[in-house]
């Protein structure tokens, strides 16, 4: 694990944004662990966790002119971030969108910069990838080019019901539907090994939940 994925873990547990124990996700299965990117709610959080968007975005080598963030939690990493690129020397644009279009003012759904050029999507999560999808649809139609997906954690999951599971996560699925890359800070890899180092407040513990939630879900 790269020192910057095993940092961002440590800064997870740490903000208490990734949390251990038993939790119901959206697709109805109980996890050991759950990641709330919402919770990076004060300053030093966010401008933290956008140092980690920069830092992983210009270490990718993806091609890009500018970002966007998908309402709504999408809004605040894509601002963050562009601030976070323009500390580290790249200056760059960003837009996102509205959830309902605006009849008056500049009007339409999509507030910020003119999408153009190859446009890096950020979000937090992929569950289903709603967000993606609705997202390159609104790239596309403006006549810019989706370039990646730039998420905080990947959770590597097998997508669909328990008895009808892909042999692919949503990850992979949006990855291979546009086919653009879907780049992580950190991953379920990650994350394991993070575990199995017992870093920190017994969380080696939860290895065990973890590692059998992997090796059911896993991909």
């Amino acid at each position: 694990m790269s020192d910057l994925r095993q940092q961002f873990i440590g800064f997870s547990v740490e903000a208490e944004v990734l949390r251990f124990g038993q939790f119901t996700t959206k697709a109805g299965r109980l996890s050991p662990y759950f990641f709330n990117a919402g919770l990076f709610h004060d300053g030093a959080t966010l401008g933290k966790l956008a140092q980690f968007y920069a830092q992983t975005l210009l270490d990718s080598g993806v091609e890009f002119d500018m970002l966007f963030g998908p309402a709504y939690k999408g809004i605040t990493l894509a601002s963050a971030t562009a601030v976070a690129l323009a500390a580290k020397g790249r200056d760059t644009s960003f837009a996102y969108n509205r959830k309902e279009a605006k009849d008056h003012g500049e009007g339409g759904t999509i507030v910020g910069a003119k999408l153009q050029g190859k446009v890096v999507i950020i979000d937090d999560v992929i569950s289903a990838g709603t967000s993606v999808r609705e997202s390159v649809t609104m790239i596309r139609a403006a006549g810019a080019e989706p370039a990646a997906v730039l998420i905080a954690l990947d959770r590597m999951e097998r997508s669909g019901k328990d008895d009808a599971l892909s042999e692919h996560s949503a990850v992979q699925q949006v990855s291979q539907e546009f086919g653009i890359p879907v780049i992580s800070i950190a991953n379920l890899d990650d994350l394991f090994s993070y575990l199995s180092q017992g870093s920190g407040a017994d969380l080696g513990a939860h290895k065990d939940a973890v590692a059998a939630y992997r090796a059911r879900y896993g991909v």
